[in-house]
């Protein structure tokens, strides 16, 4: 049996923190090593525990999350910072994917989805909620050039996607609609194993490092029209 997801809890209410832990508490294959109730307690505990995962809040009192996951990108590096928030507006999804989270999600989320985000971070997967990604792809292209870059993917042009076979062109509409490894393979009738090597040759083709910069990538070059379609 695999090691457990070690999971930090760092949000501003208590009785929230609670819920998620209660939730948490009920899979074994997470453990949750440690709370916070703000975000520079949340970086020091970071810093200290080395979590798998860190489950952070985006507006609290003090050190706002934004900041707060940047601090924890250096401070502890091997930490994948997922944020869990009830801001649906694009501008701080855009400024916490910059300073180094690897997901965004939205406090609504059901129980089930939050587990299966939790894991995929844990894996090193990009993850955020399903109607974040057109608001997402739309803030990048209005987005001044310097932060559209920073928040999505480097320049890559269009000749890039020539060198994709149709099965990998395939497989980057899917991630493009936030779809996970499992997902694919469901949908196209794959191991999961098989999936996961393409979604890694794509990335690699196209000069990408992460699903959020591939799903930014499809849709400016019109291969899928929005995410969530």
């Amino acid at each position: 049996m695999s090691a457990p997801i070690r999971v930090l809890l760092v949000d501003d209410h208590a009785l929230f923190r609670s819920g998620i832990k209660s939730l948490l508490q009920r899979h074994p294959e997470f453990e949750i090593v440690g709370e916070a109730g703000d975000g520079m307690e949340g970086v020091k505990r970071a810093a200290q525990l080395k979590p798998d995962v860190v489950l952070l809040d985006l507006h609290m009192p003090g050190l706002s999350g934004r900041d707060a996951a940047a601090m924890m990108v250096e401070e502890a590096p091997g930490s994948h910072v997922l944020m869990l928030t009830v801001s649906e507006d694009a501008e701080d999804l855009i400024e916490t994917l910059r300073a180094g989270a690897c997901g965004y999600l939205l406090k609504n989320i059901e129980a089930d989805t939050l587990t299966a985000a939790i894991a995929r971070a844990a894996a090193g997967e990009s993850v955020i909620s399903p109607q974040m990604m057109g608001k997402l792809v739309q803030g990048v292209r209005g987005a001044p050039p310097k932060a559209s870059a920073e928040a999505a993917a480097p320049a890559v042009v269009a000749s890039e996607l020539n060198k994709l076979s149709p099965r990998e062109r395939e497989i980057l509409v899917l991630v493009a609609r936030g779809q996970s490894n499992k997902e694919i393979a469901r949908t196209l009738d794959l191991a999961e194993s098989t999936v996961k090597i393409h979604v890694q040759n794509v990335l690699r083709k196209l000069g990408l490092t992460s699903r959020v910069q591939a799903a930014v990538f499809a849709v400016e070059q019109g291969i899928v029209q929005d995410p969530r379609t």
